[in-house]
C-alpha cells in the first residue's frame, strides 16, 4: 500500500519544537507578567493601564484588517502575535503617556508594519519597535515623560487618578504630568539613561552623576529590578526552548564588552557594563524583542552576528547619539541587515559542498 505524503508551504516563524505558534506566543506573554508586575510596583498602575489599552487596540486593529482582507479572524487572533506586539510596545512607553499615544503606536505596528506586508511571517521589521520609533520621533515630549520610581515621587496617585491622567492629562487636583515628574525637592526627574547623558553634557563625570536621586550608586532605582526580572524570565524562555540563546547572549556580551572598553579610554564620560546591562530596556530588548522569530536572523551563526551588532549599536547610540536609550533603533537597523546576514551564513546544502 503506497503511503501518501503532502508538503505544506508556510511562512516564518518556523520552530523545531512540538509547540504550536499560539502556545509559543502565549508562553512569551506569560513570561512577561513578572516584569510587568515589577515595573508596575516601581512606576505605578499606569503600566497596567497602558498594557490594557494596547491589547484592546491590537485585537481590534487585527480584526478589522483581517475582515477587510477576507481572512479568518478568530483563528488568526489565536496565534497571540498581535497581543504580544501591543504588550511589548506598552512596556516601552511612559506609564502616564496620553491614551492616544499607545493607540497610534499599536495601530501603526499592526496595520502598517505587520498587516500591510502580508501579516505574521512577512513583516520585515519588528512591529513593536517600529511603532515605538514612530512615537518617539513624532511625539518626543510625551515619549520622554517618564516618572521617577514611586519612592521619589512628590505625589502618590491612586489607580483611578492615574487613569484620569492618561485620559485627561491632569489629576483631580489639577496636576499635569510635568508636575508629577518633580521629586520632593521640586526637580524634574528623568530616566537614569537620560539623566546620565544630560549630566555629562553639563560637565559632570559619570561618578558624580551616579550620586543623583535616580541612581542607587551604580544603576537606576527600579530599573535594576525590572531588568533582572526580565532577564530571569528570558532565561526561562531559553530553558524551555521557546527562544534560542544566541541572540540575547550575543547582545549582552557585545554591550558588556563595549562598555568595558569605553571607561578604559574615557572613564569620566562612559559608564561601566553593569550600568548598561541593567538600565532602560536592555533585558526586555535582548530576550523579548530582538528574538522575534520573523524579523531576526534565522541561522545560529547569523543570530550571533545579528545580536552582536545590536549590542554594539545600543552602546554607540547611548554613548554618542541623541537618544538616551537605543534598543529600538539598534533592532530596526539590524532588521534591515537580516537578509544579508542570512544569505552569507546559510548552511551548505548536503551534497553541494566544495570537493576537497
Amino acid at each position: 500500500m503506497k503511503a501518501s505524503t503532502q508538503l505544506n508551504m508556510s511562512s516564518s516563524p518556523h520552530s523545531h519544537s512540538q509547540k504550536t505558534l499560539s502556545s509559543v506566543m502565549m508562553t512569551v506573554l506569560l513570561a512577561c507578567i513578572p516584569g510587568i508586575l515589577v515595573q508596575t510596583y516601581f512606576f505605578g498602575y499606569g503600566v497596567l493601564l497602558q498594557c490594557i489599552i494596547a491589547l484592546i487596540t491590537a485585537v481590534v486593529a487585527e480584526s478589522l484588517v483581517l475582515k477587510l482582507r477576507n481572512r479568518p479572524i478568530v483563528p488568526t487572533l489565536k496565534d497571540n502575535s498581535a497581543v504580544l506586539t501591543g504588550l511589548l510596545l506598552a512596556l516601552s512607553i511612559p506609564p502616564l503617556a496620553p491614551w492616544w499615544i499607545i493607540v497610534i503606536g499599536t495601530l501603526f505596528a499592526i496595520l502598517i508594519v505587520k498587516q500591510l506586508y502580508g501579516g505574521l511571517g512577512f513583516n520585515l521589521f519588528n512591529p513593536a519597535m517600529a511603532g515605538y520609533i514612530l512615537l518617539l520621533i513624532s511625539f518626543p515630549v510625551q515619549m520622554t515623560s517618564w516618572l521617577p520610581v514611586n519612592s521619589l515621587q512628590q505625589y502618590s496617585l491612586s489607580f483611578f487618578e492615574q487613569l484620569q491622567v492618561i485620559f485627561t492629562g491632569f489629576t483631580s487636583d489639577g496636576f499635569s504630568v510635568n508636575q508629577l515628574r518633580m521629586n520632593l525637592d521640586g526637580i524634574t526627574m528623568a530616566t537614569p539613561l537620560d539623566t546620565l547623558k544630560t549630566d555629562i553634557t553639563k560637565g559632570l563625570t559619570v561618578t558624580e552623576s551616579l550620586t543623583g536621586d535616580v541612581f542607587n550608586g551604580f544603576a537606576g532605582k527600579g530599573w535594576l529590578w525590572v531588568n533582572i526580572t526580565f532577564m530571569l524570565s528570558g532565561l526561562y524562555l531559553i530553558k524551555t526552548k521557546i527562544i534560542n540563546w544566541h541572540i540575547p547572549i550575543a547582545i549582552l556580551s557585545s554591550l558588556a564588552f563595549c562598555s568595558i572598553l569605553g571607561p578604559l579610554f574615557s572613564p569620566d564620560i562612559h559608564a561601566g557594563p553593569v550600568f548598561h546591562l541593567v538600565s532602560g530596556a536592555t533585558m526586555l530588548g535582548a530576550f523579548f524583542i530582538a528574538t522575534d522569530p520573523v524579523s531576526a536572523a534565522t541561522t545560529n551563526k547569523g543570530r550571533l552576528i545579528y545580536g552582536a551588532f545590536i549590542g554594539l549599536f545600543i552602546y554607540i547610540i547611548r554613548a554618542y547619539g541623541g537618544y538616551p536609550d537605543a534598543v529600538a533603533f539598534a533592532v530596526l537597523l539590524m532588521n534591515m541587515a537580516v537578509p544579508l546576514i542570512d544569505y552569507y551564513t546559510k548552511p551548505i546544502t548536503y551534497g553541494h559542498g566544495k570537493i576537497q
